[in-house]
């Protein structure tokens, strides 16, 4: 980040909350505690532009919602990152922050330490994102025929893209207590799929100029929906009940459509096509029974079918509050009791040829520890 303090400001009508907001991160930023919108509009006319707004969103006079559709439209606050902080928990009340612009939508009452994170993380893909934007600008400058220069600078924006892509799948993660190293262990398993079948000789006409790595990255975002899922139902510390659960289904459709969002602004980039098929289709079942769409057989992509195998492996074999750990055997020998119910049959014969690569520890690019830790 800035060797400077960012400036962050907090718009809330209650003085608890701004102090207690402010508390939580005046260690770490410069940070602005203002009362209105309306102030909010004055302040931004004086100071300098802040890197990011923490907006309440039910507030006299005008109302969070309002305040973000003047921020969006005028060019000079437009690229500011806007996160909802709010008693407004509802998944209805999210889903129609983040169609407004928003980067993220946080209840109250909120943990210091998760918020604090959370910010980080924000203010990190917001980095990265100038760093892009410069990038780009100076490829315009290069010359055509310097083709090494370009194919550097081209390496560099795609390694870019893969570290925002990385940033923005650590963020839904940082939101859901119990699954860490999920991300990582899906992409393992997927990898593992994939090489069975290029060496069993199966399925060759849809993997047919698949680039992988770009495949792999893409399902990165397999779950993004859940960032419009609500705080109360994504770490409940037991099981979900049936309307609860009806809510957390709702994060496949709305993976979708938060893909959809930035594919306005990258409408030809493949791995968001790959992306949105991984967020729709994850939970789609063999036998049609699955959700959201209710697709069936073959009607079901090849990457949502190849990530509901990893998907469930690894649900089963880490532990959650409301159950154990099961052990790997035991893993596999469910999935392939699903064999032709949820799972593709050939994909499940596959899994059950490869499936001691499962197993295997995960190893984190970063720093090469073990990532197989169980939420």
């Amino acid at each position: 980040m800035d060797s400077e303090r960012a400036m962050v400001m907090i718009v809330d009508d209650n003085i608890t909350n701004l102090k207690i907001a402010k508390k939580a991160l005046a260690d770490s930023y410069d940070v602005f505690t203002v009362p209105s919108a309306a102030k909010m509009f004055d302040l931004l006319l004086e100071c300098n532009k802040p890197k990011i707004i923490l907006l309440d969103i039910d507030m006299p006079g005008m109302d969070g919602y309002e305040a973000i559709k003047i921020l969006k439209a005028n060019p000079a606050t437009s690229d500011i990152p806007v996160i909802f902080l709010t008693g407004m928990s509802s998944p209805e009340n999210e889903l129609e922050g983040l169609s407004l612009g928003a980067v993220d939508y946080i209840s109250k009452p909120f943990m210091p330490r998760l918020l604090h994170k959370r910010l980080e993380l924000h203010l990190t893909v917001e980095l990265q994102r100038l760093q892009l934007e410069a990038q780009r600008e100076k490829l315009r400058h290069f010359n055509e025929n310097l083709q090494k220069m370009v194919s550097e600078k081209t390496d560099e924006i795609s390694k870019l893209q893969s570290a925002i892509l990385k940033t923005v799948a650590d963020l839904v993660e940082s939101r859901d207590n119990i699954t860490g190293g999920h991300v990582a262990r899906t992409q393992h398993g997927l990898r593992a799929l994939i090489n069975g079948l290029e060496d069993f000789g199966l399925y060759r006409d849809q993997l047919e100029g698949w680039d992988i790595d770009l495949i792999l990255q893409s399902s990165q975002l397999h779950d993004v929906g859940k960032i419009a899922i609500s705080d109360s139902i994504l770490n409940k510390p037991d099981r979900l009940t049936e309307e609860e659960f009806q809510e957390m289904k709702k994060h496949a459709e709305l993976g979708v459509k938060i893909i959809e969002r930035i594919e306005t602004e990258m409408p030809d980039s493949d791995f968001l096509k790959y992306a949105k098929i991984f967020a729709g289709t994850h939970h789609e079942k063999w036998d049609g029974s699955g959700y959201p769409y209710g697709l069936a057989g073959e009607d079901i992509p090849m990457p949502g079918r190849l990530m509901a195998i990893a998907d469930v492996y690894d649900a089963l074999v880490c532990e959650r509050p409301y159950k154990k750990a099961l052990p790997h055997k035991e893993a596999v020998r469910i999935i392939l009791e699903e064999k032709g119910a949820h799972f593709d049959p050939v994909l499940a014969d596959v899994f059950e040829q490869v499936a001691d690569q499962f197993a295997l520890p995960v190893l984190s690019p970063q720093n090469h520890s073990l990532a197989l830790k169980t939420g």
